[in-house]
């Protein structure tokens, strides 16, 4: 007999969401079973139940793998060209933070670009390693960062000469690319590993970008395939290339940090995901390609729509800012979801949908529909654009960090006290997950009042609790 289930729990909510017919333009890429079915791996999902497993005689081990889950890395290291490659269950973060605990020995310095990932962060503090911190600069045409370029870097090696790794984000979380290439000239020429979060872009050797860091010349590379392709959410891959980042010390590292009871169907997901991209890779590529072209045509022609296109833009993710109808990112944001749309985040004008190997030309139709008829909407209502103080840049993407040590004793202050105070702890708009201020950064006064002011927005602030208290040094 079926259950009746509580649309109050967990499990209620995601089960009217799964029954709706809503569109994906938020992560995972797969978006949805559809995909899986017209590969023929509908029958695999229908036992997932069944497989949930634990490391039973002819499962392997992830953390010692010789068969079944070998298989599953030397597929990956395959499809990306890779020296050695590891399937990760704690998502790109795992990843992250054992790429820096194996580059950077403790007290070590490396140079990492400002808007990095929470995990970066994270696995600096792991790592004991000292950040010298580069910053890319802000988009003039939106409220997010552009490429960290190869100058920037070359005078942070010229400035750190001793630092061990280069680490930065690429794509960015707006689809954004750094010259991989050239950056990796740069930092081998002075010593350093290259470790390149490409969490975002899973999918750039399928597409053949030059941007892509496989190809590029980075040491260690991290993949959020959930992200873009067909695996399942928490699930990533870790690449490595050249010999300076030690393989057998970074899989010690991943022992340390993830799981030592991996989700067999998490690792089944990066299975799927691997055959889908070995027999269908190529063809999904191009339709995705050709759906994209399509989108960015059609919206053209939509009068108040601007969509973001930038020289190094990872085109799959859609930076739509309909600000000049008076409507803000999350406005957009808001007005998509009446018509079943669901986007991935929100910053300043910018509502940005992450596209996936998933989507089909019906999604990119019914948004197209979408954004035409809010348009329409505002005009009749005589909407004009937003005040320009509602369209800047937010604090989010400082182009310097003030950072002293961290604090080694705490207290929990009200953030209008904490201006001037050392963060003992990062406070982190989430998604996008960069974060606003960093432990030992010293609290900036725009920042803390940005933070507060998101929260009260009903956005999620890692390190800001509801009543605006954050955790500063003791003075």
């Amino acid at each position: 007999m079926e259950r009746n289930i509580d649309r109050a729990t967990l499990t209620g909510f995601l089960t009217a969401h799964a029954a709706g017919e809503n569109v994906s333009f938020h992560m995972p890429g797969h978006k949805g079973r559809r995909l899986f079915d017209e590969a023929g791996m509908g029958p695999v999902l229908d036992r997932l139940a069944d497989m949930d497993i634990t490391e039973i005689e002819g499962a392997d081990n992830l953390f010692e793998a010789e068969s079944v889950i070998r298989s599953v890395m030397d597929r990956y290291k395959a499809l990306y060209r890779a020296k050695e490659s590891f399937l990760l269950v704690g998502g790109s973060s795992a990843g992250i933070l054992a790429a820096i605990m194996t580059a950077v020995p403790r007290g070590g310095k490396m140079i990492i670009a400002s808007n990095c990932h929470k995990s970066a962060v994270n696995g600096m503090l792991l790592a004991g390693a000292v950040p010298h911190y580069v910053s890319p600069a802000l988009l003039p045409e939106a409220p997010i960062s552009g490429p960290v370029t190869p100058e920037a870097i070359e005078r942070a090696v010229r400035e750190v000469p001793e630092a061990k790794a280069v680490y930065l984000t690429s794509p960015n979380y707006y689809g954004i690319m750094s010259d991989i290439p050239a950056i990796a000239e740069i930092a081998h020429r002075a010593g350093m590993a290259l470790i390149v979060d490409q969490a975002h872009g899973a999918h750039l050797t399928l597409m053949g970008d030059p941007y892509d860091a496989c190809a590029g010349g980075a040491d260690a590379v991290i993949m959020s395939t959930h992200k873009t392709l067909a695996s399942f959410t928490q699930t990533a891959v870790a690449c490595l290339y050249g010999d300076r980042i030690d393989a057998d010390r970074f899989a010690e590292c991943l022992q340390m940090i993830e799981s030592s009871s991996p989700s067999y169907i998490l690792m089944a997901s990066l299975d799927l995901n691997a055959a889908l991209l070995e027999e269908r890779g190529e063809a999904l590529a191009a339709a995705w390609r050709e759906e994209l072209a399509r989108f960015y045509a059609a919206a053209e022609a939509i009068e108040g729509l601007k969509v973001l296109r930038h020289p190094m833009h990872d085109l799959t993710k859609i930076n739509m800012d309909m600000s000049a109808l008076g409507l803000t990112g999350l406005d957009l944001s808001a007005a998509l979801r009446d018509y079943g749309i669901f986007t991935e985040l929100e910053v300043g004008t910018i509502s940005m949908g992450m596209t996936g190997i998933g989507n089909r030309r019906e999604d990119y139709d019914r948004l197209l529909a979408a954004l035409a008829d809010i348009a329409e909407q505002q005009m009749r209502r005589g909407a004009g654009p937003l005040p320009k103080e509602e369209g800047t840049a937010s604090p989010l993407l400082y182009e310097h960090r003030n950072v002293t040590a961290i604090p080694e004793s705490r207290e929990k202050v009200h953030w209008t006290e904490a201006a001037g105070r050392i963060s003992a702890m990062a406070v982190i708009p989430y998604p996008p997950g960069i974060p606003l201020l960093v432990p030992g950064e010293v609290m900036d006064e725009e920042a803390l009042a940005y933070a507060a002011s998101l929260r009260a927005a009903g956005v999620k602030v890692i390190g800001i609790d509801a009543q605006r208290f954050v955790f500063a040094g003791k003075k």
